[in-house]
């Protein structure tokens, strides 16, 4: 049966409809009461862009949003740096030593962070750092060094580093599952012959990393767009404290919207928020066809 092109449009049917259901509508809505002055009950009261003049004056907001910035280095930068050396080392030296049954175990114990609930790995996080009877600081009294025994989630100058450290935790199974992948479809050809003309371990390293650069931009881009969006683990481990030491922007939103009963000042940050990883992802897409030669068509 042959349906032509107008007879296959009709697949994307239900598939426009949910995603009108799903984003722009509920997007829309965020939109309209961002503008409003609304508690939640009631009806809204429209107050333009009010909500929006707001945020650029308020401290709490532009100190949520340093924290966030400061996050990315935890969930984007730090991960995939570790995550593509670790790749590379289990690729070249762990498959060939303890092979790849060996190998494929220590990697799902790596990733493993990534799919526990978040609430539990949170809870667990928590018991290790807590300043009474924590491991942590069991660990430091043990082998002598009281001196660095902390309240690590309640002192504000450790708060921060603390979570930044769950979080390379929690994130750096995720670029080593990516990158081993990448690795896997390098022709074998290309690296030999780079050895062959004297090319060192660390040239043969770098030439991988070209290749696989497109998966490399896909991590950055999805970790970026998940730091921007972070919540579960702030939530679970901080509530954004001590004062705004660990507050971020989703996380001040939730306050605006469920403890402030300030709704539309919540919308007005979550639309900001939007608007920037809207803004990020065109960038990365841009990069990434332009590094594909597709821009060039």
């Amino acid at each position: 049966m042959n349906f032509g092109r107008k007879g296959y449009s009709y697949f994307l049917i239900p598939g426009v409809v949910l995603l009108i259901l799903v984003v722009f509508l509920p997007f829309g809505m965020n939109l309209f009461i961002s503008c409003t002055k609304w508690n939640g009950v009631g009806l809204p009261q429209w107050v333009g862009f009010s909500n929006y003049r707001k945020a650029i004056t308020d401290t709490v907001f532009w100190a949520s949003f340093k924290n966030n910035i400061i996050m990315i280095l935890a969930v984007t930068v730090i991960p995939t740096i570790l995550g593509l050396l670790l790749a590379v080392f289990l690729f070249d030296f762990g498959i060939p030593h303890f092979g790849q049954k060996n190998i494929a175990i220590i990697r799902s114990a790596i990733y493993l962070p990534q799919i526990l609930p978040v609430a539990i790995a949170g809870i667990v996080w928590g018991w290790i750092l807590d300043p009474t009877y924590g491991a942590l600081n069991m660990i430091l009294r043990t082998i002598g060094l009281d001196n660095l025994t902390r309240n690590w989630l309640g002192d504000p100058t450790s708060a921060l580093p603390s979570v930044m450290g769950i979080m390379v935790w929690f994130q750096i199974g995720y670029p080593l599952v990516i990158c081993m992948s990448a690795l896997q479809r390098i022709d074998p050809q290309i690296l030999e012959a780079a050895q062959i003309d004297g090319a060192g371990w660390l040239r043969r390293f770098f030439i991988s990393i070209f290749i696989i650069r497109p998966e490399i931009l896909v991590v950055v881009l999805t970790t970026t767009i998940y730091a921007l969006k972070l919540f579960a683990q702030i939530y679970v481990l901080t509530r954004g404290g001590p004062g705004t030491a660990t507050l971020v922007p989703s996380y001040f939103a939730y306050q605006n919207f469920f403890e402030k009963a300030n709704v539309g000042y919540g919308a007005a940050i979550s639309s900001i928020m939007t608007a920037i990883i809207f803004i990020l992802t065109a960038i990365f897409i841009s990069v990434q066809m332009k590094h594909e030669g597709v821009g060039e068509y």
